[in-house]
């Protein structure tokens, strides 16, 4: 006989409902999100960026997609992750690999068409009749006086203003204050000063082009005229002809070259692909060679020494603080706590103080005569102190948690088995601490192999053994990248690009096998 089953119980309640604003606010939300994407599918596809107008527009439908039903919960709450995830980590690692495959760096930051208009901008002569602009030099606010690009701004006979820069001239718009025959001061831009603009060893080769072929140059550091230039461009020969000198310039290495071999090339190269020539330098190249193992070989042990020193000192100060016995535990683990609550640069300034070689607090106390900073090996001991200082109290945190967590009778019965103390270390607290510190430490490597603020403010990578200025005593890969990108006298980004790929290639291989490791320590539970 068949069996009628039983009715569900229900609260009685009715089914709780939504706000009024919240479907409001929702779709508010939801509507800023997509005016945002076609505003910068716009932005980006009015600078011919094609695939990210289209990533863009993948951005906006899936946002419609997910919060436009009420299906797929889920995909609700990951999505603002996986897009942060997409933009802020996947984006950047391909973005730097794509660049170490290219010669991007000084001299070579534009395409050809847009390197050859500029070399060709840099040509010009003044025409004979032509007119003159009042002139200020100027680069954008917030951007550096000495590097970044320049901008012409430019007052005409009538009185009219207009902004120049690499790409072209258009009417200046915003707010202006007239000066003697010149602009001093416009909105968005930061006018230079006279020794600022003199400084400007580009400013001499600086020219904007303009729609009929010609050019505007500086003359002087308050008046520009506008010229012709003499170089012309033959596509079908891929050559340049300078008309005044007679000189033929070929490409050679992404930079025109003179045909002849007897002249210097043109300013300005572009960029192109080459393949794994960065990667390649970093082993056939001696000076880089040298310098990248030797840094490789400092890195490796910074690191390793740092996370076991860090280890050993905060788990000794845990298990000594662990005893029930000390009085006024709490009060000493917080003067333990307190070099990790100081922020890291006061730390490592304080600890540079302490290290100088001749007012320095370490060579007083001690009687010695250390050149802390000048002598390799003394700079790399003074990097390793003061990363212990700055580390182990992390540990100590860590390893109170993890002591405190391990069940009381656990303890009490290897005490009863006749245990001792070390027996108990080695068996029963060790593996418990490692559960839950393994994947830490192999966390730590990795921030210490990357270890970038404490290297840059301690030493900046120095001291620098003969005469390379590019390659220091103390540097990380990643300080090496740094300065091979940004901070040296010939910034190549292609090549920072590679060293910064070998890093990720590097830690990803070293910390994989640790992950395993720590996954098989949870076995110990």
């Amino acid at each position: 006989m068949a069996t009628l089953a039983a009715p569900e119980q229900t609260s009685g309640l009715p089914p709780a409902k939504s706000p009024v604003w919240a479907p409001i606010l929702k779709w508010a939300l939801v509507a800023a999100a997509v005016i945002l994407c076609i505003y910068l599918a716009t932005q980006l596809a009015d600078k011919g960026y094609g695939l990210a107008v289209v990533g863009v527009a993948f951005v906006a439908m899936a946002v419609l997609v997910v919060y436009g039903t009420r299906r797929n919960v889920p995909a609700k709450y990951l999505f603002p992750g996986l897009i942060l995830l997409l933009g802020l980590q996947v984006w950047p690692i391909v973005y730097t690999a794509a660049t170490s495959f290219t010669n991007y760096g000084q001299g070579h930051l534009v395409s050809k068409e847009e390197a050859t208009k500029q070399d060709i901008a840099y040509s010009v002569q003044q025409v004979a009749g032509s007119p003159t602009y009042g002139l200020s030099i100027a680069v954008k606010d917030g951007q550096d006086v000495t590097s970044a690009p320049l901008h012409f701004l430019l007052t005409d006979e009538k009185g009219k203003h207009f902004v120049g820069d690499a790409k072209g001239l258009q009417p200046l718009t915003g707010k202006t204050e007239m000066g003697i025959g010149h602009l001093k001061s416009a909105e968005g831009y930061r006018v230079l000063k006279l020794g600022e603009a003199n400084k400007r060893k580009d400013l001499a080769n600086f020219a904007v082009p303009t729609s009929d072929g010609h050019g505007i140059k500086a003359s002087g550091v308050s008046q520009a005229f506008e010229g012709a230039p003499t170089l012309k461009w033959d596509k079908a020969k891929n050559t340049l002809t300078d008309s005044a000198t007679g000189t033929v310039y070929v490409e050679k290495d992404a930079r025109w070259v003179p045909q002849s071999g007897s002249a210097s090339p043109l300013p300005v190269g572009w960029k192109q692909g080459v393949g794994f020539k960065n990667y390649t330098d970093l082993v056939t190249n001696d000076t880089i060679r040298k310098g990248f193992f030797g840094i490789f070989a400092w890195n490796m042990a910074f690191a390793i020494l740092s996370v076991l020193s860090t280890f050993v000192l905060g788990m000794l100060l845990a298990l000594l603080l662990n005893d029930p016995r000390i009085k006024g535990r709490a009060i000493y683990r917080s003067l333990l706590i307190l070099p990790y609550a100081v922020p890291v640069f006061v730390s490592a300034l304080v600890w540079a103080s302490m290290f100088n070689q001749d007012y320095g607090l370490i060579n007083n106390l001690t009687g010695l005569d250390i050149d802390w900073f000048g002598d390799p090996w003394a700079a790399r001991a003074a990097i390793l102190l003061t990363n212990l200082w700055l580390g182990f109290p992390y540990m100590f945190v860590v390893c109170t948690g993890a002591l405190q967590s391990i069940p009381g009778d656990v303890m009490e019965a290897a005490r009863i088995d006749g245990a001792g103390p070390v027996r108990t270390l080695r068996s029963i607290t060790m593996p418990l601490l490692l559960v839950a510190v393994g994947p830490l430490l192999i966390a730590s490597f990795a921030f210490n192999f990357n270890n970038f603020g404490l290297i840059y403010l301690l030493t900046k990578g120095g001291p620098f053994v003969g005469d390379s200025a590019q390659i220091g005593s103390t540097d990380l890969l990643i300080t090496y990248a740094y300065r091979l990108a940004i901070d040296g006298t010939n910034p190549n980004f292609g090549l920072a690009s590679a060293v910064a790929v070998v890093i990720f290639i590097i830690v990803a291989l070293l910390s994989f096998p640790g992950f395993l490791r720590s996954k098989a320590l949870e076995e110990v539970n």
